[in-house]
């Protein structure tokens, strides 16, 4: 395996609680109850797939552009505060780098959540060799998109790849891209990943020869 490929809500930041919070808040403003428990078959899938899953489940009719931009209001106020790494995700990601392995960033959510996050948690956009967001890509996780566009600004080849993963969307699109995946069981339990080819507890758990 020559590259890494991390995706970010789940494996490097404790964020899905703060956007599930913020997506409640944004239904309830609206006078819609829901539970967050609703949101979970959407995880990993995008804030428009996991708005508007919800949505569609409590047939709701919403704005999704003007919904999802609600939720990322609600949620940037939550972050300098709330917002933290995972223990050890940092230092795996710099393990990576000084082994020379090119490590890349591929999330379903949008440029202006994963900046906010990767500023917050000390591990700049600026610093990875690949960043690639839901504005880069038609389709969002379970399709193999994200990670396939990865591998390419990383200049290696899918097989060469080893991606990163909490939700069992994230590791769909990772086995549809041909490459290698390592889950933690941050977001659901490991019964629900095993499609993946190794699960830790938490990234913390993960070594360099697991990559």
């Amino acid at each position: 395996m020559r590259a890494v490929i991390f995706d970010m809500d789940g494996v490097l930041t404790d964020s899905e609680p703060l956007i599930c919070a913020a997506a409640m808040e944004m239904f309830r403003e609206r006078g819609v109850v829901v539970q967050a428990s609703d949101f979970h078959p959407f995880v990993g899938a995008g804030e428009n797939r996991y708005i508007g899953g919800v949505a569609a489940k409590y047939a709701v009719a919403l704005d999704i552009v003007q919904a999802k931009a609600r939720t990322y209001e609600l949620y940037l106020a939550m972050v300098p505060a709330r917002l933290e790494a995972f223990p050890g995700a940092v230092a795996l990601v710099q393990q990576c780098r000084v082994a020379g392995r090119p490590c890349a960033v591929a999330s379903s959510a949008d440029r202006i959540k994963i900046e906010a996050n990767l500023n917050k948690i000390g591990l700049p956009p600026a610093t990875w060799q690949a960043i690639v967001t839901a504005e880069d890509v038609e389709r969002r996780k379970p399709a193999p998109d994200l990670f396939l566009m990865a591998a390419s600004r990383l200049g290696v080849s899918p097989e060469q790849c080893t991606v990163v993963e909490d939700a069992v969307n994230g590791i769909a699109a990772a086995k549809a891209a041909g490459m290698r995946c390592v889950a933690v069981t941050s977001t659901f339990p490991a019964e629900h990943l095993a499609q993946a080819d190794l699960i830790r507890p938490s990234i913390s758990d993960i070594r360099l020869e697991d990559l």
